[in-house]
């Protein structure tokens, strides 16, 4: 439900942010911003989708054609938490990437609205975004800052002792593993938590496992050909149903056609969308290059509800970035250096810079166990009407909350096996 109040009424009441899940962490060195202008639910919907896609197109031009997934949610908790704390230039790089000013009142309903959706565990479906700071021994932070970033979407402060870097990446190696469900958590680089000059590290997990509206059923799979984008064709465990879902044709400006079907969650707050080129000859960087929050925005609100045959790839992905170049890309540079970074309102003491950026993002997407009762007989015959949506060649996937049209996760598939 969009926020009923006015502008002059969000400045005057305060609302209790909290927060919510892929692995972020940021590390940093030791070497009250005004409220901005009220901005519109609709603008707040608008500059989330565009970090996001922002996000995953720096992220994809490093990882070119490979199977990703990134959690724009995740990375931007993590960005909105250290807007609090940040001053000068510093905040205003940081604004800017985000496109909105954490302090505005305004903001902080709308965000608080975002991740009350991006926390839940239900019947099977895990959604769970979490955010916590490591602070040294030795640093105190502002009082202001501490109280912000507890109660910032199911957030905590724990102290660590940043002079036994192993205790310390064990440490918070043990909290990511307790926020990512059954996530494997190796492979996190925490080589910034063994400097003897870390004083604080701000790590944030999102975790995702999926619960259909309409499970499908395992008897459907089957060992079906998936062609990747170097045109080597493979055997891949393949999901099938016919269901009514939302689905949609369309084509870029230069006449490349692409069809959109929208897959919804349990509770139907969430939905996966698949965004698959409609001929493969067609690269999906083609269709991917006219992303954009506008595009996106006309998507969900063109799609029809259609009766069609789904094959959908079994697919599991885990990805690990660093996220420096991604951040300088986006424009976040003085956060980063010794000499210009200006973090005074996390602590007075010294200065505090960013030292390391890393994001870890999984997602996993099944049958989901149980078989469809009674159902799977009327599979196997298919009517020749029926419209088909064949993920068989490489695919973007986004997951979008209904109501705030934010993007938890983003990414693509190109090799499922």
């Amino acid at each position: 439900m969009e926020p009923s109040i006015s502008c002059e009424q969000a400045l005057e009441h305060h609302a209790v942010s909290r927060l919510a899940v892929t692995n972020s962490a940021i590390y940093f060195d030791e070497n009250f911003s005004p409220p901005g202008n009220c901005i519109s639910y609709d603008e707040l919907k608008e500059l989330k989708t565009e970090f996001a896609i922002n996000l995953y197109r720096h992220v994809s031009e490093a990882e070119n054609r490979t199977n990703l997934v990134v959690s724009p949610a995740s990375v931007a908790v993590s960005l909105e938490l250290l807007q609090f704390g940040a001053q000068g230039n510093t905040f205003t790089e940081l604004q800017d990437a985000l496109g909105y000013n954490v302090h505005d009142q305004s903001v902080q309903d709308f965000l608080h609205a975002v991740y009350e959706g991006a926390t839940d565990s239900n019947q099977g479906m895990v959604v769970q975004l979490a955010c916590s700071f490591f602070v040294g021994a030795g640093v105190q932070l502002s009082p202001h800052f501490a109280a912000r970033a507890a109660r910032w979407v199911n957030s905590s402060l724990q102290q660590t002792n940043f002079t036994d870097p192993n205790r310390t990446a064990a440490q918070i190696q043990e909290w990511i593993a307790g926020n990512l469900g059954d996530g494997d958590v190796h492979g996190m680089p925490l080589e910034s938590a063994g400097s003897p000059l870390s004083q604080v590290a701000l790590v944030s997990t999102m975790y995702f496992k999926s619960t259909w509206q309409k499970k499908f059923s395992f008897m459907d799979t089957q060992m079906l050909p998936f062609t990747t984008a170097e045109g080597s064709t493979l055997k891949v465990p393949t999901m099938h149903h016919t269901d009514e879902v939302n689905y949609g044709q369309f084509q870029t400006a230069a006449l490349e056609a692409f069809s959109v079907v929208e897959l919804p969650y349990l509770g139907e707050k969430l939905g996966m969308f698949l965004v698959l080129p409609s001929h493969k000859r067609t690269s999906l960087s083609q269709i991917e290059s006219h992303l954009s929050a506008k595009t996106i925005n006309l998507w969900a609100n063109s799609l029809k509800r259609t009766k069609m045959d789904i094959f959908l790839p079994r697919f599991s992905i885990q990805s690990l970035f660093d996220l420096k170049t991604v951040f300088s890309a986006l424009g976040i540079r003085d956060a980063f250096d010794p000499i210009t970074a200006n973090f005074k309102g996390i602590s007075e003491q010294g200065s505090l810079y960013i030292s390391e950026a890393i994001h870890k993002a999984e997602i996993e997407v099944t049958e989901d166990g149980t078989k469809a009762s009674g159902a799977s007989a009327m599979v196997l015959l298919k009517r020749s009407r029926t419209p088909i949506f064949k993920a068989d060649r490489p695919f973007t996937f986004f997951l979008r909350q209904a109501n705030t049209g934010s993007v938890l996760f983003i990414g693509r598939v190109t090799n499922p096996s």
